[in-house]
């Protein structure tokens, strides 16, 4: 009898094969495990692993061909930046466990110094695809004359005019630094690139070594261009080219490249703080100082010096990961907007929503609609969210604007409204998130700059995130005060906005409204008396508990002869109670329907287990962030939309909010939504029991993704939007278009 793959093995890499069609059924081996017992670690997966695989499928978009290679480039540099993220966060805290000598085994069964060693594998492997990828890109992108070149492949002239602007324009900064008994190896910046320099004097056969900092940012660009063309020549490689400047009369043995990461992660008491503010200051102000936990050098490094590079840095030889070709490939993410029309995906731009499009004032259309509900970045962020804070900034009926920030962007105008709304007498409270990861120090500016302001900022609860993004205002309408509502399943950013899929409710409900009062009085106060809530379920109080019984209902349901069915899309499946319930419910007969982008426990597909359940995940242009989940309930569905996956810190240790998407109007485009990414034949992948993936190449025959079918969906409700507006007779308003359903 074949037997299930066990947890113990390594995740199966990506398949490239391609089914006949996307309803090509998956066929899992046969199980021989007891099923019965739902705690059985074989059962679950492993988070940090199969957040490699999200990362193995999305490197498998810049291998694709069919992808303009300009794109591709973007995929390349997308992964770097998340594997250098992930040694940040993830592998940081998998270290601090080991030093802190924790045995406590992770719900998969393994032990910390377990799930490093396997991920170490995971990330070799993604590192020696992307050695062997970037080059292939390299030369199809000088087909179309676009050179990334190192310096001695430039033209005479070309080198020269690289060498003037170096000298002229970066020279000045680069301090160079010897390591010897007199000076003991510097301090090491996180992720910054250096240059490991062996040289010795011309009447001397002792070596020495210097480190030489590449000066990137500030203005500095990775890649130097030669002006009047598309040729860019990394800076490392001019410095590499011209250290007889910066070590005059020495030679040079070799010159070597290489960088750390440090770990994000540092231990706080909160408990014990007088002052958040000054704490999170000060996490960001050590965090440079971190311990490093991985060093990156190139392939044909002497042994002898990575040795000695490691034992400065204090890395045993596991920690070190040689890289062939360009190190640092986060960077060629500053490249990817060159204007070539013909590498790049089509232009998008996103719609007006057309019950916002006409209206002169916000809270009037949100006052005729009851709700509206949003899709970015199909449909405006602009001119939508930051359009009602905006308009309350300067509506003298506004009384008052209430709202968490998560994350933000320079480029967003949700600060300066906010500023203005205070300016102009409103009530403004901001509840600012300052542990937001990497966000900490732009997060502590803004939170000064509302305070110069005289809006109250407040940090939220102690020892909960508050992840939640909503926003409230108060208006003195006709007939008294009227709460209007934003909440969105995405950050008050501006840039995500753009790139990412997300969803808002922008409500005038009154349940709802109330909810949010309560909530804000408690992230304003700490203070935890009961609160009723009537419509919106928070973390961590009421909606782990809510989804858990609304999938035992579908039990349920399924028991009293009605078909369960679950459908849930998110960004990570990592909670153990969560995917137990699925488990339970599949077992009873409940069909669950899983789009997870990342991370997932659960393992599909599996006899016995879970063969009711299918997991896919869906990569694209955009990053797939927006939360649904829906629940059959007997012919009676039930759709909420919210800031929350289904993860254990989510549901635990954030304050989160969901929200019922109640009105058959507005359920209509979240059921169109999740039947378009079901029926992909492009862009999405299904999983299989053992954590690998498959990519369903169907029959489409126009290639098109469910994304861009989304992109022509919003294009196809705004003209007819258009057409009915002109068709419409004088006096008459029509209220009501409705968003086309699968």
């Amino acid at each position: 009898m074949a037997t299930t793959p066990s947890i113990k093995d390594n995740l199966s890499v990506v398949s490239d094969e391609k089914p006949a069609s996307a309803a090509t059924p998956v066929t899992e081996p046969e199980p021989t495990i007891d099923y019965s017992d739902l705690d059985n670690p074989e059962l679950y997966l492993n988070r940090e692993l199969t957040w490699l695989e999200f990362n193995r499928r999305v490197l498998h978009e810049a291998q694709d061909d069919s992808n303009p290679l300009l794109e591709r480039l973007k995929f390349v540099g997308i992964v770097s930046s998340n594997l250098d993220e992930f040694f940040m966060k993830r592998i940081g805290g998998l270290k601090q466990q080991v030093g802190a000598g924790v045995l406590d085994y992770s719900v998969d069964g393994r032990l910390p110094a377990q799930q490093i060693e396997e991920c170490y594998v995971k990330v070799r492997e993604l590192e020696e695809e992307k050695s062997e990828l970037v080059p292939r890109l390299i030369v199809q992108l000088a087909e179309h004359d676009i050179h990334i070149t190192p310096y001695e492949a430039l033209g005479d002239e070309d080198k020269e005019i690289i060498r003037s602007y170096y000298f002229d324009n970066i020279y000045p900064l680069v301090t160079p630094q010897g390591v010897d008994s007199a000076h003991p190896f510097p301090f090491i910046s996180n992720l910054s690139l250096n240059l490991l320099v062996t040289l010795r004097h011309s009447d001397s056969e002792d070596e020495l070594r210097a480190r030489v900092k590449v000066p990137v940012g500030l203005g500095i660009p990775r890649f130097l261009q030669v002006p009047n063309t598309h040729i860019f020549v990394p800076l490392e490689s001019v410095m590499a080219k011209n250290l007889d400047v910066l070590f005059p009369n020495m030679e040079i043995v070799a010159s070597e490249t290489f960088y750390v990461t440090r770990n994000a992660n540092a231990a706080r008491d909160e408990d014990e703080a007088d002052d958040l503010l000054a704490i999170i200051e000060s996490e960001v102000r050590h965090r440079r100082f971190a311990k490093i936990v991985r060093v990156v050098v190139q392939h044909d490094m002497d042994q002898t010096r990575r040795g000695m590079l490691a034992a400065e840095l204090g890395l045993d030889e596991s920690d070190v990961f040689e890289k062939k070709g360009l190190l640092a490939t986060r960077d060629l993410l500053s490249l990817i907007n060159l204007e070539i029309p013909a590498l790049r995906d089509p232009p998008h731009h996103p719609v007006d929503h057309p019950k916002l499009a006409h209206m002169p004032n916000i809270f009037h259309a949100v006052r005729d609609h009851g709700s509206i509900l949003l899709h970015h970045p199909y449909e405006s962020f602009s001119t939508s969210v930051e359009r009602l804070l905006r308009e309350a900034s300067r509506d003298p009926k506004v009384r008052a604007i209430k709202m968490t920030l998560y994350r933000t962007s320079g480029d967003t105008k949700v600060i300066d409204y906010l500023v203005d709304a205070a300016q102009n007498g409103k009530q403004v409270a901001v509840v600012v998130e300052l542990k937001a990861r990497f966000d900490e120090a732009a997060n502590i500016r803004w939170s000064s700059r509302l305070e110069e302001a005289g809006i109250h900022v407040t940090y939220g609860v102690m020892e909960l995130k508050t992840h939640c993004k909503v926003i409230l205002v108060v208006r003195n309408d006709y007939s008294g005060l009227r709460r209007y509502v934003h909440i969105g399943t995405g950050n008050y950013h501006a840039g995500n906005a753009r790139l990412y899929t997300d969803l808002g409710l922008l409500t005038m409900d009154p349940d709802i409204g109330r909810d949010i009062t309560e909530l804000f009085n408690y992230l304003t106060t700490g203070f935890t008396p009961k609160r009723n809530y009537r419509k919106i379920l928070p973390a961590p109080k009421l909606l782990k508990r809510a989804l858990l019984d609304k999938i035992q209902r579908e039990i349920d349901h399924q028991a009293a002869g009605s078909d369960g069915h679950v459908q849930i899309k998110i960004n990570a499946l990592e909670d153990k109670d969560i995917v137990r319930a699925l488990y339970e419910a599949s077992q009873a007969g409940v069909k669950v329907d899983l789009i997870v982008r990342d991370t997932c426990r659960l393992r599909p597909g599996i006899p016995g287990l879970s063969e009711n359940i299918r997991v896919f995940s869906v990569v694209g242009r955009f990053l797939e962030h927006s939360r649904i989940y829906y629940f059959g309930n007997a012919g009676e569905p039930e759709y909420y939309i919210g800031s929350a996956d289904a993860m254990m810190r989510n549901l635990e240790h954030r304050v989160e909010v969901v929200a019922p998407i109640e009105d058959p109007e507005l359920q209509a485009p979240l059921r169109n939504l999740i039947d378009t990414q079901l029926s992909d034949e492009y862009s999405i992948w299904q999983m299989h029991g053992d954590g690998s993936y498959t990519q369903l190449k169907g029959t489409s025959e126009t290639g098109e993704g469910s994304q861009q079918a989304l992109i022509r969906d919003a294009e196809d409700r705004v003209r007819e939007a258009k057409r009915l507006k002109r068709r419409k007779p004088k006096g008459i308003r029509h209220r009501n278009i409705h968003l086309r359903s699968s």
